[in-house]
């Protein structure tokens, strides 16, 4: 394909991908609003964006490997699809378990529209050159990401409108992609005769998966921590994984290739997307919070102040992807990114609801190029050692441990939050002589709270969302450090399709 034909064909993988990736940042900063008036608490909270992960997690294996032998186009369709009816049910939701149920069907598409994109582009460039063409699929991630925040909040801020219309907002794009896609994307079609697809073994490794969160989530909540519950759960998520490893070893046409995991560069890049997934979710979820709840700040303005965490994703995945491109080498950008990343983790962590904006935009600015340059090149990485035939399988298995390090990560930081917003709360209301109000857990309206008792909540909720990034913080060390054991292999000039 010539640059304009791939560029045309692009576009529309641009504008799934936008919709995708707004869906989950537009109500970041309506969230708060949200879980208000639908009467829900922490839990709900962090459950709106796990139910999405949780859905993308589980279905991103399936799509991937679905892509290995189906027809690409046809199947992004299709995701676009569920996308869309998702998002007009969820925009209807009346209760905080509709929102979340919608929000697991609308994941199902979102995973196939994330998927499928890096598939897709895998299937049309040649890693040498796939570089500057995965930084526009970066710079889209970091646009939809900036512009989700603040179209977020205008929505949620403006009376005739409302927070419904975030879930609505993205529908045209959704609609527009499908339609630049059927005009522009024409891939050749590999027949495959007797194709068996392993429903076994996506019905195991989403149940897995899906039992674990569900753990994580409910855990020093409806439950101890150390209990029969836990047991269970994680009893039974181990044993669905092990009987998900016996079923694969024999399947025809497993959904994730075992014998992929004999590559280095496989297990590496999959096992440091599973710890760059965990920081990468933790700045985009929480900072709602900080902003809204610790500083005070309208849901417009939270979107406003995380720009310079979108400028550098912007800046670090365009320029590595460009300069990978010209050189060829791709390492020497990840572990740059896996110390840009740690270094905005640990810097987050001491932050205050008073802290001083220029630092904590300081901080959020290295946490953006620490993602940028490890996110899509982890991808790259990945698809350059495997043949066509296994390139569905091994971009979905890096995106897969990313967005599954993503929804756990996002499901204990969460629970980690409430706990220490809890604790705080109670000694700093108790130093004021007030007595805490029965049934907590609840996200505060804070325009409602005296002046005494609004500094205490902002305060507690500065220091445990500073918490929760001290926790990332070794996470994102952890994954720099993998990287470190990751073998540079030069960039094919070829895609492998002609083989």
């Amino acid at each position: 394909m010539t640059h304009p034909e791939i560029m045309r064909a692009l576009s529309g993988l641009l504008l799934g991908m936008f919709a995708a990736i707004l869906s989950s940042t537009i109500v970041t900063n309506a969230l708060p609003r949200i879980i208000a008036d639908l009467g829900g608490g922490q839990s709900a909270f962090t459950w709106v964006v796990t139910a999405t992960l949780l859905a993308m997690t589980a279905s991103m294996p399936l799509w991937g490997k679905l892509a290995d032998l189906f027809d690409k186009k046809l199947l992004i369709q299709a995701a676009l699809t569920i996308y869309v009816i998702g998002s007009m049910i969820a925009g209807l939701s009346q209760n905080p378990a509709m929102l979340i149920t919608v929000r697991v069907f609308q994941g199902l598409g979102v995973g196939g529209l994330i998927g499928l994109s890096q598939i897709i582009l895998a299937a049309m460039i040649p890693p040498r050159q796939r570089g500057r063409y995965s930084g526009y699929l970066g710079a889209t991630f970091a646009a939809a990401t900036v512009s989700g925040p603040l179209i977020g909040g205008v929505i949620t801020d403006t009376s005739w409108l409302g927070w419904r219309w975030c879930f609505y907002i993205g529908v045209p794009f959704a609609v527009a992609a499908l339609v630049v896609l059927h005009r522009t994307l024409k891939l050749p079609r590999a027949r495959r005769y007797g194709v068996r697809i392993d429903w076994a073994g996506a019905v195991l490794v989403s149940a897995s998966v899906s039992l674990l969160l569900i753990w994580v989530t409910l855990a020093g909540d409806s439950y101890d921590w150390m209990s029969w519950q836990t047991l269970a759960m994680v009893g039974g998520s181990l044993l669905l994984a092990v009987l998900f490893v016996v079923v694969e070893t024999r399947a025809a046409e497993p959904i994730i290739p075992l014998r992929l995991f004999r590559d280095r560069t496989i297990a590496l890049t999959s096992a440091t997307s599973l710890l760059v997934g965990v920081a990468m979710l933790a700045g985009t979820v929480f900072f709602a919070q900080y902003f809204q709840l610790a500083r005070g700040e309208s849901a417009t303005m939270s979107g406003v102040m995380t720009i310079p965490m979108i400028v550098g994703m912007t800046l670090s995945s365009t320029v590595s992807g460009r300069l990978i491109t010209r050189t060829g080498r791709w390492k020497s950008w990840l572990l740059a990114g896996g110390v840009l990343l740690t270094a905005g983790c640990a810097l987050l962590g001491t932050v205050r609801y008073d802290t001083p904006y220029w630092e904590v935009a300081a901080a959020m600015l290295l946490l953006g190029l620490g993602v940028g340059m490890t996110m899509q090149n982890l991808v790259l990485a990945a698809q350059n050692v495997v043949g066509p035939q296994d390139l569905g399988a091994a971009s979905s298995m890096v995106a897969f441990f990313r967005t599954f390090g993503g929804a756990i990560g996002v499901a204990v930081l969460g629970a980690l939050l409430a706990n220490r917003v809890a604790e705080y709360s109670r000694s700093g209301l108790a130093e004021l002589g007030v007595v805490p109000a029965g049934g907590g857990g609840q996200i505060p309206d804070m325009s409602t709270l005296p002046g005494p008792v609004r500094t205490v909540i902002a305060s507690a909720y500065g220091h445990g969302i500073a918490d929760v990034f001290l926790v990332a913080a070794p996470i994102a060390l952890g994954s720099l450090l993998l990287t470190v054991f990751i073998r540079e292999v030069a960039l094919r000039t070829h895609t492998g399709t002609g083989r």
